[in-house]
Parts: C-alpha cells; structure tokens; sequence
C-alpha cells in the first residue's frame, strides 16, 4: 500500500480544506490501460483511496477519446467502468464510480456528433471536452454550436491550460457568452502544470468564470501534488464562493 497521506507536508498558509464539500470528482483518468491514465487495477485502486482520503465520495472518471491516440469507444468505457465499481467496493463501500469521457474536438468527434451514439455525459447532457494545448482550433467555435444543436451541454476541461490564450483573454469572454461551463483543475492552482496556468486560473477565479473543479487524476505523482495544494487560496476562495457546482452531477 502506497502511504502517500503519511509523508511531511509543506507548512500551511492557512486552514486545509476539506474536499469533501466537493463531494464528486469529474474529471480523472481511473480506468486502468485505455489512455495515458491508471496503468492497472492495482494502481487504480490506489489513487481511488488516495481521494477517499482526500474526501470524495463519487468519482466520475473520464477517459480520453482523442481518435488519433486513444480509440477509446463508449461501450468499452461503461464495461471498464462497471469493473472498477464492482472491484472497488470491495475494499470501499461508501466510493460510487461512474465513467464519461474526455473528448478531443477533433473531426472524430464531429463524426460522433453526427451519428446516433449518444455521448458519455457527466450528468444530464453536460460532456466535458477539450481542444489542443498547443494552438486555438480554427473550428472550435462551430463545433461547440455542434454540440449545443444535438442537445449537449460543453464543459470545457482546464481553460487555464490554454496558455496561449495569455494575450487574448477576450476567447474566454466569448466562451462563456455562447454558453460553455468552465472546469478548473486544482493541481492548475499550484503551479503544477507552470505559471502561466496557475495565473490563468486565478485570472478565470476572479472573473467567476469557474463552474466546476476537478483533479485531472492520473498517477500517484498527480495525488501526491493534490495533497500538498490543497493549502491554495484560490482553491479556498472557489470553495468560499459557494458557485461550484460538483454537487449537482448526479444521477
């Protein structure tokens, strides 16, 4: 057993919070071989009592279908999923388990839109997406109209990763105004991810743009940096807010 919540910790800048406000995690990669997530059922169990401790109670994993990496298809998630739940319980009974899926907006994507296969959603008709980290997509507009037409919900995942929207933050204006959630990751507070994204997030904080959170969770490295982050004021600003809305994806 791995004892990630027994080593030293920073010292605290002020009271540590208690992510079981938060209650579900909507955006982790827990199903064990099918993307660059959890390797194996071992490890997924693991960083599944890793947020236990940390003090979920209903993780809703997300892999990746990004057509060019991972062909990951709707009912190979929901078998994987279903697995998970079951081995799980065994070792923690108060731990629900439900899978979506993180889809790449790529032309993929647009094929699913266009056929019957109804996407994995979070919750209702809300599906969490996201587009490349190294450029803005000329279509991603059209796509997200796409989207809204057949009757879902966008979730943007992290739009603070974005960073080369540094210099035209106006995009995220024009995201929200046509009607896209925005979906922090934590570990984006911290510096985790450098500190461009970490200025983007407390600039989203500030401007209220934030509707969810989650950990993005895929290895013991990501639970381990969770845990020493969890001091951040912007996470306890979001927290002090009250505007997230984690508690509403269930089902």
């Amino acid at each position: 057993m791995f004892n990630f919540f027994r080593k030293s910790r920073p010292a605290a800048s002020g009271t540590k919070p208690d992510l079981s406000v938060i209650g579900t995690d909507m955006h982790s990669h827990l199903l064990p071989g099918i993307d660059d997530g959890s390797p194996d059922w071992k490890t997924s169990l693991e960083l599944i009592r890793g947020m236990r401790e940390l003090g979920y109670k209903k993780l809703i994993t997300t892999p990746h279908i990004m057509w060019d990496m991972y062909r990951n298809e709707r009912d190979d998630i929901l078998r994987k999923a279903d697995t998970l739940q079951t081995v799980a319980q065994k070792e923690f009974s108060d731990i629900e388990i439900k899978a979506a899926a993180e889809y790449f907006m790529d032309d993929h994507f647009s094929s699913l839109l266009d056929g019957k296969e109804p996407l994995l959603t979070l919750t209702g008709n809300m599906v969490l997406v996201e587009f490349s980290l190294a450029h803005r997509p000329m279509s991603l507009k059209d796509i997200l109209f796409d989207m809204q037409l057949k009757g879902y919900q966008p979730v943007i995942a992290h739009p603070e990763r974005y960073v080369y929207l540094e210099n035209a933050k106006d995009f995220y204006d024009d995201l929200r105004d046509i009607g896209c959630l925005f979906q922090l990751n934590l570990l984006s507070l911290s510096g985790y991810y450098g500190r461009s994204s970490a200025e983007l997030a407390n600039y989203l904080i500030k401007k209220e743009y934030y509707d969810f959170v989650g950990t993005d969770l895929h290895n013991f490295r990501h639970l381990q940096a969770l845990q020493d982050g969890l001091y951040n004021a912007g996470l306890r600003k979001l927290l002090d807010g009250g505007k997230l809305r984690n508690a509403e994806l269930v089902d």
